[in-house]
């Protein structure tokens, strides 16, 4: 009986897996010691990049329940790196907003993460690896817009067998 896998094959799950174990791989070491790894690195990049109002806004925006967030900004802020501010246009909400500390440290982890994600990507050429990465966000956007239950942290450790642990909740 012939094993061999059958190369006409063109489903996007091995593929996908396969990426994301190694982007988690090689990434993953460049987010050690930020709390919550690849979620906080996300958090970060949106408190500093994005403009949500709200912790709430934050988490919907992110896909990551809010209880889970609560702790993880908890521990962003034990960190130093983020604080709870008021919001200046509805003082009932608190804003995230990165200190300083913060932000030189996302620069510093941006930059070590950019050079490892070219390393996953290192089978492409540069041209390649940017449309790639268009086309991935292009995907992910309309995914995200046809199914907005589709929680992008359960995707990920579900695809890399991850059991919940500390610091994971059921989502994002």
């Amino acid at each position: 009986m012939d094993t061999a896998p059958d190369t006409t094959d063109r489903s996007l799950g091995w593929p996908l897996g396969v990426l994301l174990r190694g982007y988690e791989a090689v990434v993953g070491t460049e987010l050690d010691g930020l709390p919550h790894r690849h979620r906080g690195y996300q958090v970060m990049q949106e408190v500093v990049h994005g403009d949500q109002p709200s912790q709430l806004a934050l988490a919907v925006h992110l896909g990551i329940d809010r209880t889970v967030m609560t702790y993880l900004i908890d521990d962003l802020v034990a960190e130093g790196l983020v604080e709870r501010q008021p919001n200046p246009a509805d003082r009932r909400q608190r804003k995230i907003v990165a200190t300083p500390l913060g932000l030189t440290r996302l620069a510093e982890t941006c930059t070590r993460v950019a050079a490892a994600e070219e390393r996953v990507l290192g089978a492409l050429d540069p041209g390649e690896q940017a449309a790639f990465r268009e086309m991935l966000l292009r995907v992910a956007g309309s995914v995200r817009d046809v199914d907005d239950t589709t929680d992008p942290c359960a995707v990920a450790a579900a695809t890399l067998d991850a059991p919940p642990g500390p610091g994971r909740g059921d989502r994002g």
